[in-house]
């Protein structure tokens, strides 16, 4: 990773994804999670904020040593204790059915090997796990898409890997059996990129 990844990109991302709108997104998708936790992409810590109560611990993954930096703050003020590991999500160290929830916001559209990742994830559920997502990516209207697949590969660039073409339900899906997802424009944003993917794909137990 360069200077931009580590040292500019982290205070982009924090600016453009603590929109309130997006934080509600967040508080709703994080409700019902419970158990061991893994979250997935944990960027600046901007979800530590709207765990439930009963969530005492969370593991996180992010292959950014920049993001984990500028979450410092958040996670010193959570009452969540945190146990951070600096790696991508293509190759999880930990053991097969692990964890009771599986988190990732606004992290699929980045991945690089991102189905080898959602490989990953249903690996280390416990069975009868839940993986929650809000994720942005492929518009329905084919007029989006076009300037989607146009802009993409300049969007990567500016935002190290993010993907605005990404079918988000096809790729959760060719993973997980049981996946309930609603799709919808996010108030307030450009629908090139704000068409949002919000779910929970459940492990078969």
């Amino acid at each position: 990773m360069g200077f931009y990844s580590e040292k500019i990109l982290p205070y982009l991302l924090d600016w453009s994804l603590s929109d309130p709108k997006i934080a509600a997104y967040r508080r709703s998708l994080l409700a019902e999670v419970q158990g061991e936790v893994l979250e997935v992409g944990f960027g600046t810590g901007l979800n530590l904020a709207y765990y439930p109560e009963q969530v005492e611990k969370i593991i996180t993954v992010d292959p950014n040593p920049g993001v984990h930096a500028l979450a410092q703050k958040r996670i010193q003020s959570s009452p969540i204790a945190v146990e951070h590991c600096l790696l991508g999500s293509e190759h999880l160290p930990m053991a097969d059915h692990s964890f009771d929830s599986i988190v990732s916001t606004f992290t699929l559209c980045s991945i690089p090997g991102v189905e080898q990742a959602l490989q990953e994830i249903h690996r280390v559920l416990k069975p009868g796990g839940r993986f929650f997502f809000v994720e942005h990516g492929l518009s329905k209207e084919p007029n989006i898409q076009v300037w989607q697949n146009r802009l993409t590969p300049l969007q990567k660039i500016i935002a190290d890997g993010c993907h605005f073409n990404r079918n988000i339900r096809q790729l959760v899906e060719n993973q997980f059996s049981t996946v309930t997802i609603e799709e919808f424009y996010a108030e307030g944003l450009p629908k090139l990129a704000g068409y949002l993917y919000r779910g929970i794909a459940t492990k078969a137990a």
